[in-house]
């Protein structure tokens, strides 16, 4: 019989029994519940708020200590969760004795941490000009302003989203956009293409390359840019955008497909930008010869 690995088992008892088995992990829900795990930290709860909000929303009301035993917490730990998540709207006191604890129905609750962000959001935004004020106000030294070539190592896909946005907000004359099919779904989904789009109606030189599949062309179909699909083995190669041949955002991968770690989660994205003259230019050589190569091959240029 073949053994299995003991992080594929999980310990489970029998109450008719009397005994403790081991079953086989099914991967399917236990990918589903680390994708809502990492969303609820992404919109502010901590680890243990995570698994006390979704224990009480699975299985429905209970006392603390049915929440403290099954989750391996401590008592005073447990009621302390339970209060910080009472006061966000995300459970709520049953008024009984003993005292049980209910889940915020999960829509809603997502709704609530959102809410949540975007009142910090605003807050900040009101206090922007008032920190800058004084900011400005402080004593700084005089130091003449010096153009640094330095780079920048950027991890996830929103602080590289963020970084994209940014370096094409100050382009003024030309982007250059290098991106296989996988990226370019990224780039689609995250409303890049779009910005690119309506950069591209104020005079601005848009040119975008990647390799043609039938995934490709399903997005570039979706827009208006001028697109070029080139035949040749660019899947090695890693994606780039150029903004006025001065500075570049370069993703980083280890191999041409999405890798997972030991517990089968995907791993960030990762991305590389600099201001480095000679690696932009380099980059940009490479870029005027990929699309010039392939001038002969169909244009994706959507005139609809």
């Amino acid at each position: 019989m073949a053994i299995e690995k003991t992080e594929e088992l999980v310990r489970l008892y029998d109450e008719t029994t009397g005994t403790w088995k081991f079953v086989k992990k099914d991967k399917g829900p236990l990918k589903s519940v680390e994708i809502i795990e990492s969303t609820l930290l992404r919109l502010g709860l901590s680890k243990n708020e995570v698994r006390v909000y979704l224990y009480l929303a699975r299985y429905g009301e209970r006392k603390a200590s049915e929440i403290s035993e099954a989750l391996c917490l401590h008592r005073t730990e447990t009621y302390r969760i339970l209060r910080d998540l009472e006061k966000r709207g995300m459970v709520s006191s049953v008024f009984e004795k003993p005292l049980k604890f209910i889940a915020t129905p999960f829509e809603r609750a997502i709704d609530l941490l959102i809410e949540a962000k975007k009142l910090k959001i605003k807050i900040l935004e009101q206090k922007k000009k008032k920190l800058v004020d004084v900011w400005l106000a402080l004593p700084h030294p005089n130091v003449a302003p010096e153009r640094k070539e330095v780079f920048q190592i950027l991890e996830g896909e929103e602080q590289i989203d963020l970084k994209a946005n940014e370096i094409l907000e100050k382009a003024t004359k030309e982007v250059q956009v290098f991106a296989p099919e996988s990226d370019l779904a990224r780039l689609y989904y995250s409303g890049f293409l779009d910005k690119l789009e309506r950069i591209s109606k104020k005079s601005m030189n848009v040119m975008v390359l990647t390799n043609h599949s039938p995934k490709s062309r399903f997005f570039v179909e979706k827009t208006k840019l001028n697109v070029k699909y080139s035949n040749s083995d660019i899947d090695d190669l890693p994606s780039f955008i150029i903004t006025d041949k001065e500075q570049i955002l370069l993703s980083i991968r280890k191999n041409n497909e999405d890798t997972e770690d030991a517990r089968g989660r995907r791993e960030r994205i990762t991305a590389l930008w600099t201001n480095y003259g000679a690696f932009t230019k380099a980059l940009g050589k490479l870029f005027g010869e990929l699309w010039g190569t392939e001038a002969s091959l169909e244009v994706a240029t959507t005139l609809r």
